[in-house]
């Protein structure tokens, strides 16, 4: 007999983007053994598909897909997104689990900057062109990835893209404070449609995060923070009990950690600057500020 207090994720379809390693891949994990259809994205189709391999075995469900996109670069979001949409006929979660630390200012194919472009902009995006099947799948749960690092964050309208002044940790906390923008007023612009928005913390978790751009003394520190750090797993129990929990049916707009709602910083629940990234978001993404 089933156990009533493990959700059943059966027949749910499940895309985590960013979902071969780190958070995403435990998060694959725990939603493919509660029984969903798990299509994570990877920058690689090799990678991605021995990512799959890997889920594949630790879940002991098969139904786990590959797709490979660079979600840096617009051309490569919107090309996920068709091929998930030409995939599933219907899609119940959108896990926007996608993001990177990078301590030197680099651009995107697209000519932006590259931490916004990935950890706002490519959700932001995403989201977007997946949102009429998420609506023809309702109930649906939309759940983003964050950082209690939002907390420093501030978003710089005058100069989203870092090109005055670029700190890899300011450019970090602004995206991160970005999504939780992004979520709330996701939420509201939802409200009545059947599809959740939500937004956590993981955790501070040990995964090859930021690996491909430290510079020396972060990489130190990193490698001693490790120490303290959670494991993937234990960073991947919100955005699971966020995907899946009866529990949390029907809540939005709503910012977790721990798998308890808290309150983000006073900064995060500015309807007017979240309009405002919002506005800016779509000009940056070739979308209209109403879609």
């Amino acid at each position: 007999m089933a156990d009533a207090t493990i959700p059943s994720m059966a027949g749910k379809t499940v895309l985590i983007t960013g979902g071969t390693r780190g958070i995403g891949r435990a998060t694959a994990i725990g939603l493919a053994a509660l029984g969903a259809r798990v299509a994570v994205s990877g920058r690689d189709l090799p990678s991605a598909e021995a990512a799959a391999a890997d889920i594949r075995a630790a879940s002991g469900n098969p139904a786990v897909d590959a797709f490979a996109a660079d979600l840096s670069a617009q051309v490569g979001v919107r090309r996920l997104a068709r091929e998930v949409l030409a995939g599933y006929p219907r899609l119940d979660v959108l896990i926007n689990n996608v993001g990177g630390f990078w301590a030197t200012r680099r651009l995107t194919a697209d000519g932006l900057e590259h931490t916004f472009a990935l950890n706002h902009l490519a959700p932001f995006l995403l989201t977007s062109l997946l949102l009429d099947r998420l609506t023809a799948s309702a109930p649906a749960r939309i759940v983003t990835v964050s950082s209690a690092a939002h907390a420093s964050g501030r978003i710089d309208f005058d100069d989203l893209q870092g090109e005055r002044n670029y700190s890899g940790q300011r450019a970090y906390s602004q995206s991160k404070l970005a999504n939780v923008m992004f979520a709330y007023e996701l939420a509201r612009r939802l409200d009545g449609t059947g599809i959740t928005a939500t937004v956590c913390h993981p955790g501070v978790v040990a995964t090859s995060f930021g690996a491909e751009d430290q510079a020396a003394y972060f990489a130190i520190m990193t490698r001693v923070a490790r120490l303290f750090m959670k494991t993937p797993a234990h960073g991947a129990l919100t955005p699971v009990y966020l995907a899946s929990s009866p529990q949390v049916e029907g809540v939005t707009g709503r910012y977790y950690a721990n798998r308890k709602p808290k309150t983000s910083s006073k900064t995060s629940y500015d309807t007017t600057a979240a309009a405002r990234l919002w506005q800016a978001s779509a000009g940056l993404t070739g979308l209209t500020a109403t879609a």
